[in-house]
């Protein structure tokens, strides 16, 4: 070690640290996010869910590793749980780029997909949500099958 070098050692991690209380000499980190043009290029909805966005610019897997478990991929539920993937992951880049009308564009092209995909699911299926448990004055959250329940027949 040079003269002025110093060796910190590194900081006691307790327990405690799982609450999120770091000690005072805790390392910080800093953070990138990419920063995202106009109009970028989109995973459709299927796609993006395991990948974890529907931006091919943002991703980047952990140590070059791809989720590729979907269990409900190609069923109803499957469908749903990826078109509200896609909203939410176009509602956080619209924050940013409001007036990009192409995303405006998908994203009231995947509300309407999904709307008709959770009435179909409802119509077939039962709720899947308290809102949906009501109809023609019944309250049918209880009934058979429960989402996780149904299973589509591929063939």
């Amino acid at each position: 070690m040079h003269e002025n070098q110093h060796h910190h050692p590194a900081p006691d991690f307790t327990p405690e640290h799982r609450t999120g209380i770091l000690p005072s000499d805790a390392p910080l980190a800093v953070p990138f996010v990419p920063f995202q043009r106009d109009n970028p290029p989109q995973y459709s909805p299927e796609d993006g869910l395991p990948r974890g966005t529907i931006f091919p610019g943002l991703d980047l897997p952990w140590q070059n590793t791809v989720n590729r478990s979907q269990p409900a991929a190609g069923t109803p539920l499957g469908e749903i749980m990826a078109l509200e993937f896609a909203l939410y992951d176009l509602a956080l880049y619209l924050d940013t780029h409001q007036h990009d009308t192409h995303a405006i564009e998908m994203a009231e092209h995947y509300m309407s997909l999904l709307h008709t995909a959770r009435k179909h699911y409802v119509e077939q299926h039962g709720p899947l949500s308290h809102d949906e448990a009501i109809r023609d004055g019944k309250y049918t959250w209880l009934q058979d099958p429960w989402p996780w329940e149904y299973q589509e027949r591929r063939g």
